[in-house]
């Protein structure tokens, strides 16, 4: 197994493998390192026959805090990490360098991990916020600590959402215009209510419990686990989830450059939390 600069990578069982997101004092949120590693750990494991079943978590108190706003060292996408995808334009001005870099580190890449072809498990605990919304949701299974809470707050920033916009799958198209408009943090027992949670178990129990889940998919054919997560993935995309996502994502970056010009910066600096705000690029 390789070694990672912001991710561990556990085989806890025949057949699983475990992807630890280990950030814990940036609280696991996502800046450019965490997001190619993640990336390359996917592609590793799916790359490895005798892995069946992926876990996803994050390494304690918080399962994601969403994107790191803050500034960082290797922060150019296209540059400081070779790109996966080919719209390129990175160094672009405006709002087509912006467009690119989106594309690239969110859109397309929470897509890739939602189709990797393995059957992929959310262990979720703590806090669950924004961008780290979108990398439960694009797992095929969430299993939540009781302690758990899920929020999408970026309406306060002046945008429409996060970039990878499955709300009405998840939640209904109600409960979605709640969540995103009140910016409220709802417990894991409201997401299993909802559908979007699959179990929630004790925080002690979390762990033992999402891998012996894992475990009994294990079991089950390869192939057939292939399949069938082509299968259910395919008829969510007939039913139009992939354009809708398309269009959510056009929509937030037109808030980005409403903001760059109102702002001058891509989000609405009176709903940044002020501890973000005095290190962000915001």
């Amino acid at each position: 197994m390789k070694a990672y600069e912001t991710v561990l990578v556990e085989r806890p069982a025949d057949g699983v493998a475990r992807i630890v997101m280990n950030r814990p004092a940036a609280r696991n949120a996502q800046n450019l390192q965490l997001t190619y590693d993640l990336n390359a750990a996917f592609d590793d494991a799916a790359a490895d026959d005798a892995v069946k079943v992926i876990i996803l978590a994050g390494a304690d108190p918080h399962f994601s805090a969403g994107h790191d706003l803050r500034a960082g060292g290797k922060n150019a996408a296209g540059a400081d990490f070779p790109p996966v995808f080919n719209w390129g334009g990175f160094s672009e001005p405006g709002a087509h360098g912006l467009y690119g870099r989106e594309q690239e580190i969110y859109l397309q890449m929470t897509r890739r991990w939602r189709n990797v072809s393995r059957p992929t498990i959310a262990e979720v605990q703590g806090r669950c916020v924004a961008g780290g919304l979108m990398l439960a949701w694009a797992c095929d299974l969430i299993v939540a600590s009781d302690d758990a809470s899920f929020c999408d707050p970026v309406v306060t920033m002046g945008v429409c959402g996060v970039e990878w916009f499955v709300h009405p799958w998840e939640l209904g198209p109600r409960k979605a215009k709640e969540l995103l408009f009140t910016a409220d943090s709802w417990s894991a027992r409201e997401g299993y209510r909802l559908g979007m949670v699959n179990h929630v178990v004790p925080r002690e129990q979390l762990r033992a419990f999402t891998l012996d889940l894992a475990r009994r998919i294990a079991a089950k054919p390869a192939f057939a686990l292939k399949l069938t997560k082509e299968a259910v993935n395919g008829a969510l995309d007939i039913m139009g989830q992939q354009a809708a996502i398309d269009r959510a994502f056009a929509l937030h970056q037109l808030c980005h450059a409403h903001n760059q010009q109102q702002f001058g910066s891509l989000v609405d600096p009176a709903g940044v939390p002020a501890p973000v705000k005095d290190k962000a690029k915001v």
